[in-house]
Formats: structure tokens, sequence, C-alpha cells
């Protein structure tokens, strides 16, 4: 799916330092011919289809093989291992403190080390480390296998998005996102599936069907991994899918969301530009709705098997279950996406999304009937799921340069996953079926995500507002210092 550049006239800005105070017109996509927005297609097409194909399937192995525990637990982890609800749930959450740590430190790192390099270590190393979890025989050995497993996938998702962010321009991001993100959803129906095929293996090799879970899905990431070490480029022009006149149109491309005349300088690291990022009232704004989509999200990845192994089915049946709801969510996400980014309206998806979660939740807090209940998955999946990339995609856009967007990026992910942990503690099977208490959580959360999502929309649309007064003194020098609050810059809302 492509989405053209907006043929729209951007103003025109100071050149350089060395150059001011005399005016210097920066090209726009209203300057392409016939010839570039052909060449334009074609570029944006060969990215979608190799650099989003390989983070797709990156973030896809990443959430299944976080995730996969929830459907090892209904195949017979929890007895075979003598785990308790409360011990499972310690499991789960000791996943989350290496991976919220990690994410800063990772994202200001990927740059110097090169993504190309980063990324495929750190998927190859989850890889084998999911594969040992297949091994554990103790709730001990189990938590040490998950505190590694969150230490190692921390960076993966942050730093995918800031890697995008430097293929594509903003207003196309976030359906390139939701293409990458999407791969949760179809994580989570594909697990749903190959975790009933896999628990068939049960007594192979003198091991249980849930360890078959971990130890085939850890293999194929680490087998994937060594391949992305070599088919990752660091950057476009490192890219082995573009030509060199693509290459070339990348970087002309990218250069249209910047002023003109403002240089790498920008993008050199300084520890103030990382407190920058605390320091910008849409970063925050955007951290707490993260924070109330997380608990959201996170509660659906692991217990979407639990709750549906209420209805009393069979466990391949139970699994098969937990499928229909993930495969709406990928449409729906998808089509929302499309939408936001052709018309850039951020905010507006996000708020509509959380509707849909919260009929959702309403529906399930109302009813008895396992139907209507399991019916109700569908709107609450499909909004938390919808939420989600509008989100991760509404921060990178509206922060710049470099390491700026890196920390904000992080700050996001922090708040996100810190909901993750959250959110393992809200389905003890001792509340099921009803689940009342957690889902009344979750609908809570989703008016908190929904209500700061429409309070930065209204900052945006005002800061926009401030910027135009200020039109006139903007200059490319001054982008060094204001980044992302440079009159230039408008805010995607």
């Amino acid at each position: 799916m492509v989405v053209d550049l907006e043929k729209t006239e951007r103003p025109s800005t100071v050149a350089s330092e060395e150059s001011a105070p005399h005016q210097a017109a920066q090209e726009d996509s209203s300057d392409f011919t016939a010839a570039d927005w052909a060449l334009d297609k074609a570029t944006v097409r060969r990215l979608d289809v190799s650099v989003v194909t390989l983070a797709s399937i990156v973030y896809f192995l990443s959430f299944l093989d976080r995730s996969n525990i929830g459907n090892a637990k209904v195949a017979g982890m929890a007895t075979d291992l003598k785990l308790t609800s409360h011990q499972y749930l310690i499991a789960i959450t000791v996943t989350y403190v290496p991976y919220i740590i990690s994410e800063l430190p990772s994202n200001l790192l990927l740059k110097a080390v090169g993504p190309h390099i980063m990324i495929p270590s750190m998927v190859c190393l989850w890889g084998i480390t999911c594969c040992l979890t297949g091994l554990v025989t103790s709730y001990s050995g189990l938590l040490a296998a998950r505190f590694f497993l969150g230490m190692l996938e921390g960076g993966v998702f942050p730093g995918l998005v800031l890697y995008l962010s430097g293929f594509y321009r903003r207003h196309e991001l976030q359906t390139r996102i939701s293409l990458f993100f999407s791969a949760a959803s179809l994580s989570g129906a594909f697990s749903g599936l190959l975790a009933a095929a896999i628990v068939k293996m049960d007594g192979v090799g003198g091991k249980q069907g849930w360890c078959w879970i971990f130890i085939l899905e850890g293999l194929f990431t680490f087998l994937f991994a060594i391949s992305l070490f070599w088919l990752l480029p660091a950057t476009p022009q490192a890219s082995r899918f573009l030509t060199a006149e693509q290459k070339a149109h990348v970087i002309r491309r990218l250069a249209l969301d910047a002023p003109a005349g403002a240089g790498p300088e920008a993008d050199k690291f300084s520890w103030n530009e990382c407190l920058q990022a605390f320091k910008s009232p849409h970063v925050l704004l955007l951290a707490v709705a993260l924070f109330g989509n997380g608990v959201t999200l996170y509660s659906f990845a692991y217990f979407t098997p639990t709750i549906v192994q209420t209805f009393k089915y069979s466990v391949v049946k139970t699994n098969l279950l937990t499928v229909p709801p993930f495969v709406c969510a990928f449409i729906v996400t998808m089509i929302n996406a499309y939408l936001s980014d052709r018309f850039r309206m951020r905010g507006t998806g996000v708020i509509v999304m959380s509707v849909l979660a919260l009929i959702g939740y309403c529906m399930f807090l109302t009813t008895n009937d396992k139907w209507t209940k399991y019916g109700s998955l569908f709107f609450s999946i499909v909004g938390v799921y919808g939420t989600a990339p509008a989100l991760t995609t509404w921060l990178p856009s509206n922060v710049a340069p470099h390491y700026r967007r890196a920390t904000a990026i992080a700050i996001g992910f922090i708040m996100t996953n810190s909901g993750g942990i959250a959110s393992t503690w809200l389905f003890p099977a001792s509340e099921g079926p009803e689940y009342r208490r957690g889902t009344i959580i979750n609908l809570s959360f989703s008016i908190v995500t929904g209500l700061f999502a429409g309070l930065n929309l209204i900052y945006l649309v005002g800061a926009n507002k401030r910027k135009q007064q200020r039109k006139l003194e903007a200059s490319a020098a001054a982008w060094h210092v204001e980044g992302d609050r440079h009159p230039s810059f408008k805010y995607d809302y």
C-alpha cells in the first residue's frame, strides 16, 4: 500500500546559517515532474516490499515469542511446572523489567552501532532464549528465561519505529508502522493456529507439547535472524533493493520534511536533545495515552486464551477461537492507518478506536452469554490494536531531530510496557469467568487513552497556530536549536 507525497507547497525558509538572512527556496513536492512522481512511487513501493516486510517479520516474531507463554499455559505448562496463578503472573511481569530498562539506551545506540547489526543480533539472541524456554523444568528456570527474553527484545519495537523514520516521510509513517505492528495482530491469530498444531507433538522426544511451542518458534526466529544480517540495510543508501537513482531520490524526498539549509549538525548526539524530549508537552501527553494503551494491549496479548478457556472447550478449539478477533484487528488497523495517513488526522483515528474498545468492554461487562462475551472481543481487540500504531506513529512524526526523536520513542515504549506490567495482574484465574475487575480497569484506561489523545490534538492545533505567527522569524540556523519547535515544522494532529 503506497501513500503518495503531498502535492502541496511547503513554505520556504532561510537557507543556512552562513547565508542568512537572505531567503532560499526549499524544494517541495510541487516541483516534481511526471518522471519524478513515477520514480517516487517506484521507490516507495520498493521500500514497502523490502524494508517494511523485514520489519513486519521481526515484530511478528518478537510478539509471537513473547506472548506464546499464554498458549503454552493452556497447553499444560502451568500444570507441569506446578505454577500457581500468582507465579504465572510474576513470570510475565519479570519479562518487562529488563524490557523497559533496555529501551532508551538501545535507541540511543542504534545509529552508532548500526541497525543492520544491532537488530539482527537482538533477534538472534532472543530466538535462542525462546528455544531454551522449552527446556525449563522449574519455576525459577522459567523466570530466568523470561528475564533474558525481555532484555533482548526490549529495543526491538522502538528501534524499528526509529529505523523506519529514516526511510519514510512523516505523513507516510502510520501505514508502514501499522503494517509491521499488525504483525502483532497476526501473531495473535497465528499463535493460536500454530499452538493448536504444535501441541499435537506432545511426547515427541520426551517433551510435552507446550515445550515444542517454545522450541520450534524460537528456532525459526534464530534462522531468520541469520538471514537478516544480510538482508537488513543500515540506511536507504545501503539497501540492496534500491537502484542508485532510487537511493538518491530517498535523500531528496526526506529533505522535504526539514527547513532548507538544515544540515547534519542537528542529528549529532547531545544530552540536551535527549532532555528536550522530556520537556515536550506533546510527548508527555502521548506517554500517558500510551500507558493506557499498553495496559489494554498486553491484557489481550497474554490473556485472550485464558478468557476463551472459560468457555470450556478443548485446548485446540480454545486456541482456534482466539484467531478471528485478531484477524479483524489487522483489517481495521490497516484501514485506520490508510485514512490517517491520507488525511493526516492522527488524533481522530485514536479516539474512534478507543470508542470501539469501550463498546467491547461494556458488552463484556453486561452479559453472561458466552457468545456475546466472545463477540465483545471483536470490538475491544480491534479498538485496542487499532489504537497502538496510531499513537506510535503520532510520536515520532512530531519530534525532531534524530536523538530527540529517539528519546521520545523510547519514552513512549517505556510507558507502553509499564502498562504491560500493570496488565499482567488484571486477569487472575480466580476472577474468571467474569473477570469484572480487569475489564473495568481496561475500560477506564481506554477512556484515558482517548482523553489524552484529544488533549494532545488540542495542544498541537494551538502550537501550529503559534508557529504561524512566528513564520517570519524562521531560519535554518534555528532548526539546530529548536528542532520540531521550528516555525516551519508543522505538527500532525
